[in-house]
């Protein structure tokens, strides 16, 4: 069977702005919805899912390149990927099991070629304008002002009905 591509949509922000507040917010009220979602995370920190003393990571840091911890309620896979090239967003996606996702939210990873929603809060004293591409189809934020530009949507991030109804939207726009 062949996957079908599964659209990705960013949530991108300065760190201390609430990319992840509002996804734990967000990701249930779609599922409410029926929708589906994936999650890819960004992180500059080391990644590392397992628990010092338990087999999976003795055996991981003994050597395994892959190791895959599985129980009849979920699994993980992890990869060593020491001295690869900057991580592909593409890559990581592929790895999803498409089939059972409508769509993939992914935190972080500003700089790639997807449609994103930036987040901005006026406290955090950051530029918006430095986190707006060719890619931003809408801003949520605590601070509603006029569109930088009339293709980008202007979202109260503070409301996860109107963020998720735009997200239902921009989704249904992919499906055409």
């Amino acid at each position: 069977m062949i996957n079908k591509q599964t659209p990705l949509l960013g949530i991108v922000a300065y760190s201390g702005t609430g990319k992840t507040t509002l996804l734990k917010q967000l990701i249930p009220w779609l599922r409410q919805r029926g929708i589906r979602t994936g999650l890819i995370k960004h992180t500059h920190h080391d990644v590392d899912v397992d628990t010092p003393g338990k087999d999976s990571f003795e055996l991981r840091k003994a050597g395994a390149d892959q190791t895959m911890v599985a129980s009849n309620s979920r699994w993980a896979l992890m990869t060593e990927t020491p001295g690869q090239d900057e991580l592909s967003l593409e890559y990581l996606a592929t790895r999803f099991d498409s089939n059972n996702l409508d769509m993939i939210l992914v935190e972080g990873f500003k700089h790639e070629g997807i449609d994103k929603i930036v987040l901005h809060r006026k406290e955090t004293g950051k530029s918006l304008e430095s986190l707006i591409d060719i890619h931003v189809v809408a801003i949520a934020s605590d601070n509603l002002f006029a569109p930088v530009s009339r293709a980008i949507s202007i979202l109260n991030i503070n409301e996860v009905d109107n963020v998720g109804e735009f997200v239902i939207k921009w989704l249904e726009s992919q499906q055409n």
